[in-house]
């Protein structure tokens, strides 16, 4: 039996239809709304209920469970939630536990995703239990959060300057969580995934401009203007420091790299940002 947490999400979705696509069997996945698990069930696959702000739900989840994916959306109580997940997992006889980590991923890293999925990585490294550690970049997918405001402005605001990072398709992120999840061999490695070309804003707007047919332009802000939009936006505290964190990372040059692991363990060819431009073309179009 196979567990996929944060199913629903955006990489999460991306494995589900990959398992499918696979035609793995005896795959369950941990959704806090049942409703929203339709997809999941046309997989042929099945949905339980279960919460990781409810600790509790966690053990019944993983009865049977031999390899899990350890997949939860961004928050402060990352650690809490990983600690308590590998101690269920471990307590229910889970083999082998696939996390989702992020670049830059380091217990010592200053506050923010790198230092709490950093932390998580050596709870689950000094669990006893097999692991597999996905360290992806930049999602292209992120964009999505901005294309209302990119379609309606013809603008990108970042305050990224000419650095450059490997964004990658959440559909590469998934194809390598799959075989991890289906495959041994796998056990205690940490894989970098990367895009296949390192990117600045520059280049992303030009690209987004020809697959739209129109012109958008990338408008580099200041840290303290990308602050007060962030914040001005109403997001909270926290995440408006995780992604000035993440910004730092992005400047820094730290996130140009390009890795083969995609390729390698995923089995399938990079998808490149073109390729991502034309399939959300409309998002960024507003249409």
């Amino acid at each position: 039996m196979i567990l996929i947490t944060g199913a629903t999400g955006t990489t999460g979705r991306e494995v589900i239809a990959e398992l499918r696509r696979l035609g793995a069997e005896g795959v369950r996945a941990l959704v806090r709304d049942p409703a929203r698990a339709d997809f999941i069930r046309e997989a042929g696959f099945e949905a339980v209920a279960g919460d990781f702000e409810r600790p509790e739900t966690l053990g019944a989840a993983l009865e049977g469970v031999e390899r899990a994916l350890l997949l939860t959306p961004p928050t402060p109580d990352t650690v809490k939630h990983h600690r308590e997940f590998v101690v269920a997992a471990a307590e229910a006889g889970v083999r082998h536990v696939v996390k989702l980590s992020a670049i830059g991923a380091d217990a010592d890293a200053p506050e923010g995703f790198g230092k709490w999925h950093g932390q998580s990585e050596n709870l689950l490294k000094t669990s006893g239990l097999r692991w597999t550690m996905l360290r992806p970049n930049f999602f292209m997918q992120n964009l999505l959060g901005q294309a209302r405001q990119i379609a309606a402005t013809g603008h990108i605001y970042q305050p990224l300057g000419n650095a450059r990072a490997s964004f990658i398709d959440a559909r590469d992120i998934a194809a390598v969580a799959a075989r991890a999840l289906t495959e041994d061999g796998h056990e205690d490695q940490t894989y970098t995934l990367t895009g296949p070309e390192a990117l600045s804003y520059h280049d992303i707007a030009a690209k987004l401009s020809e697959a739209t047919g129109r012109t958008i332009d990338y408008v580099p802000v200041s840290p303290e203007q990308f602050r007060a939009g962030a914040v001005g936006a109403g997001l909270p505290e926290w995440l408006v420091s995780a992604l000035e964190r993440l910004n730092e990372l992005f400047a820094s040059g730290a996130a140009a790299a390009v890795t083969d692991d995609v390729r390698r363990v995923g089995r399938k060819e990079l998808t490149t940002f073109d390729q991502f431009a034309r399939d959300y073309a409309e998002a960024f179009k507003g249409e």
